[in-house]
């Protein structure tokens, strides 16, 4: 009887070899999993539509009616915007970094794309007659694209951190080393010096490079990740060809988002509880249009 618990034991732990090299297994097979889910396996690029003026009204109209019909829900969860915008501005103010509150603030559209995935998905479930409900946004961990929709959002905050580099350079060369002693004296160094002036002259041409990279990144890219079988590359130059395709309209969206996300911003930030979640369901209606279905 003893002999036979052993051999049970024994059968039941594994040999240590055999044991390792099944683990080693199933972690090739996730890591191949991931590999094929990045690369999309071979799927054939999505065709592009040529979209105007009146598929942007008919996105944010649409938009705006997934926001009225799941307020509640989104309000839950977009309430997270402006906390992080205000702990942004906190930040800049208490860390001695005030000349980067503007580049902080404004860099906030860098991540927004990947922010909003969880819209992106409500939407998508409400479209297709399923319950969307905000725990119905985490949805998309469940995704099998999730891997790539990872990637594609760590790449928006490297994004995100080459501005603030960038931002933070530009003050130094232009300003100098030395911190303003208050927020009064640095926006009026700002406005009202030639190294002021140089600073704005160098840095909102930077920022706008910025933005339109990130812009014709991002137009579709998530919302193709959360609908299809297709790979990040596939995704992302599907996104860069709906901008050059549409050049004129897409430069049109990103002053659209541009100005609502500053109207947002306004208002102590909690607007942005508002206007991120309306842009955040006009972006997959806008998806829908400027992407053929498969």
């Amino acid at each position: 009887m003893w002999q036979s618990g052993v051999r049970t034991m024994a059968n039941t732990i594994g040999n240590p070899l055999s044991w390792g090299a099944q683990l080693l297994g199933h972690a090739g097979q996730d890591i191949g999993a991931v590999t094929r889910e990045l690369g999309g396996e071979g799927a054939a690029p999505p065709a592009v539509r040529r979209i105007g003026v009146a598929d942007l009204r008919a996105a944010l109209r649409l938009g705006l009616a997934d926001f009225t019909a799941l307020r509640s829900d989104v309000l839950i969860a977009a309430l997270l915007y402006p906390v992080i915008g205000a702990c942004l501005i906190w930040a800049a103010f208490h860390r001695g970094l005030l000349p980067l509150a503007f580049p902080l603030l404004s860099g906030f559209a860098l991540v927004g794309p990947a922010a909003a995935v969880g819209l992106y998905e409500m939407s998508r479930r409400r479209e297709a007659g399923q319950s969307a409900g905000w725990a119905d946004a985490f949805a998309v961990l469940r995704s099998p694209r999730f891997g790539a929709i990872l990637v594609l959002a760590l790449a928006h905050f490297a994004v995100f951190i080459l501005w603030i580099l960038t931002a933070h350079g530009i003050f130094r060369i232009t300003m100098g080393p030395e911190l303003p002693a208050s927020a009064q004296a640095f926006l009026g160094a700002t406005l009202t010096t030639r190294a002021g002036w140089a600073m704005m002259a160098l840095g909102i041409p930077a920022g706008f490079v910025f933005a339109v990279v990130v812009l014709a990144a991002s137009v579709v890219s998530f919302p193709l990740l959360i609908d299809r079988a297709v790979g990040l590359p596939v995704a992302v130059v599907t996104s860069f060809r709906v901008a050059w395709e549409n050049p004129v309209t897409v430069a049109l969206w990103g002053l659209i988002v541009a100005a609502l996300l500053a109207a947002g911003s306004a208002v102590f930030l909690l607007g942005l509880a508002v206007t991120m979640p309306i842009l955040g369901h006009a972006t997959w209606h806008l998806y829908r249009r400027a992407v053929a279905p498969a």
